[in-house]
């Protein structure tokens, strides 16, 4: 780590997740949904919901609940909240499922064997029969898990239908979007840098003076064309100069803003004049910058519009959810 040093990182904030395949989030449950007393296992096919006439039962909510604990490797068992939360999306579910039924959308075998391929793989058995012996130890069967996938597919390609396939992008967005958050994005972009640190033999003004002369002739020596890699091992006084000076490749914001404006000032190939701080006179070398131009505004124009789109589809999945929940009758038992 050079000696320059680095700021410490901020805390990164996770994106939106996809509301398709993210664990349940915190949703508050209504007063009316909020169960009164416990579940009672001994009556598995209590009916707990309608949804238009359609039941949910006790059964297929501990059902849901065991595949979820499952998939995501739980052995504690549910919590009142996660019950709660499960009879939400249940309810959600059962919705959507409705509309699909509605809207006709038919999911072939195929397209469910592949997607039950692709779910035995990513819990890491050997085989079909070693994952039905375990679902069949959490009370589950792989017809129910094929009836989950179906559904889940179901849902998938409605909500493509109409959701999806109902956002654009434009290019006057995302120039509005690049204006607004240049800033922000430029802060994202990489740049490699090499560094020589020449420190004073003491803290005399002397000792000062003695190290920014010598930084100055190892200056003009490279704009004659030495070698800045050379240089740094044979004189530099920070960790980097057994690695010639490299700072290796840094985000904007990792190093100090005095230090970081002082190389990104630079253009790729260019050397800087001694700058002073507190450890010595520092000469760097800009090898290269990402920027918002060339291929680096193609990647972040395509970035933006994956960022527009996310927001867009979640605003659109969420208006047309509760539309069809506003229109639904839906009584709660639990």
């Amino acid at each position: 780590m050079p000696l320059i040093g680095k700021k410490k990182e901020e805390p990164k904030t996770a994106g939106a997740p996809d509301p398709l395949d993210a664990p349940l989030s915190k949703v508050a449950t209504p007063a009316a949904a909020r169960p009164r007393p416990p579940l009672d296992d001994s009556v598995s096919d209590r009916i707990i919901a309608v949804v238009n006439n359609d039941a949910i039962t006790l059964a297929e909510l501990q059902e849901a609940i065991a595949a979820y604990r499952y998939e995501h490797r739980q052995a504690e068992a549910p919590s009142d909240e996660l019950v709660h939360e499960f009879l939400e999306r249940m309810i959600d579910s059962r919705l959507q499922l409705q509309e699909a039924e509605r809207e006709k959308i038919v999911i072939d075998e195929a397209d469910v064997e592949e997607e039950l391929t692709e779910r035995i793989k990513k819990v890491n058995v050997k085989n079909r029969e070693e994952f039905e012996q375990i679902i069949k130890q959490q009370g589950l069967t792989l017809e129910s898990i094929k009836k989950r996938i179906r559904e889940g597919l179901k849902v998938s390609r409605l909500i493509r239908r109409k959701v999806s396939a109902r956002i654009s992008v434009t290019d006057g967005e995302i120039d509005r979007y690049l204006e607004a958050n240049r800033q922000k994005l430029e802060t994202g972009l990489g740049y490699h840098a090499r560094h020589i640190l020449i420190a004073p033999d003491g803290d005399s003004d002397a000792a000062w003076e003695a190290a920014r002369i010598k930084a100055e002739l190892l200056r003009t020596q490279l704009l004659q064309g030495a070698d800045f890699a050379d240089l740094a091992r044979e004189h530099s006084k920070d960790a980097t100069a057994k690695e010639g000076g490299d700072l290796g490749t840094l985000k904007r914001g990792e190093l100090a803003q005095d230090v970081e404006s002082q190389i990104l000032s630079l253009q790729p190939g260019e050397v800087s004049k001694p700058f002073r701080s507190a450890l010595g006179y520092h000469i760097f070398k800009l090898e290269s910058k990402d920027s918002l131009e060339g291929e680096g505004l193609k990647r972040a124009r395509a970035q933006i519009r994956d960022i527009l789109f996310r927001e867009k589809y979640q605003a659109r999945l969420d208006a047309w959810l509760k539309e069809i929940k506003t229109r639904a009758v839906i009584e709660v038992r639990l």
